[in-house]
């Protein structure tokens, strides 16, 4: 059962049948919880301090080697099995098909959600957040802007990319609400809110990104997702 693994001497669980997630509201570790309050699936969340390297634990390591949050670790995987597992857009797909909700059933539609999820893990997420630390944190001090100014010609050219998708489209895959909008737009959201990088990418200039993103924060379960876990 989830109590048996390691993570539980730092973290015990209160609700050992529910989900546990071990995050942080950060873009990625929102991802999940915004998935998990879209879904209703009954889960416990925990915080992964990384002000006391909590990342860094013995107990967090044994359920990510990989030192980053979010993590999670459901008591009812499949075959009725614990399930652990790390890396948010990972997650993102196990708890869509786990619940055969927030990703569609076609086939093709299908692989185009999931293009348009590794689109943000291997583009929008490494170049926004490259774009926060030059702007926003250490790099900032730095004299010489061309490493700053490389990350804001490329999140410049990826909210472009996303501005043509969402032409006449109410969601990145149409009508339909999925994990690839829940994995883009906490990161839109912190580019512009968060790092402060709005006018520095132009983001007036994406009146499709805007209107996309507002009605994304207005989701009463992405409201919520976005402050878990406190």
């Amino acid at each position: 059962m989830a109590w048996t693994h390691p993570i539980a001497a730092k973290w015990p669980a209160r609700h050992p049948d529910r989900l546990q997630l071990y995050s942080l509201p950060t873009p990625n570790g929102v991802k999940v919880s915004i998935a998990l309050e879209e879904l209703q699936l009954p889960y416990e969340a925990h915080k992964v301090s990384f002000d006391s390297n909590d990342q860094f634990s013995p107990e967090f390591l044994a359920l990510n080697p990989n030192n980053k949050i979010p993590a999670i670790l459901d008591p009812d995987g499949p075959g009725r099995k614990p399930l652990a597992l790390f890396e948010s857009g990972a997650i993102l797909v196990y708890l869509a098909g786990k619940t055969g909700r927030l990703l569609p059933r076609d086939a093709a539609a299908r692989y185009e959600t999931l293009q348009w999820l590794m689109w943000q893990m291997g583009g929008v997420g490494p170049m926004f957040g490259q774009l926060g630390f030059f702007h926003k944190f250490a790099g900032k001090d730095w004299e010489d802007k061309r490493p700053r100014d490389r990350y804001v010609a490329e999140s410049r050219r990826l909210l472009g990319v996303l501005e043509q998708r969402l032409m006449e489209r109410e969601w990145i895959m149409g009508p339909d609400y999925t994990i690839a909008d829940i994995a883009v737009f906490p990161w839109v959201r912190n580019l512009v809110g968060f790092y402060g990088a709005g006018d520095l990418v132009g983001f007036d200039a994406f009146p499709q990104v805007q209107r996309v993103l507002a009605a994304f924060v207005a989701r009463p379960a992405v409201q919520r997702g976005l402050l878990i876990p406190t």
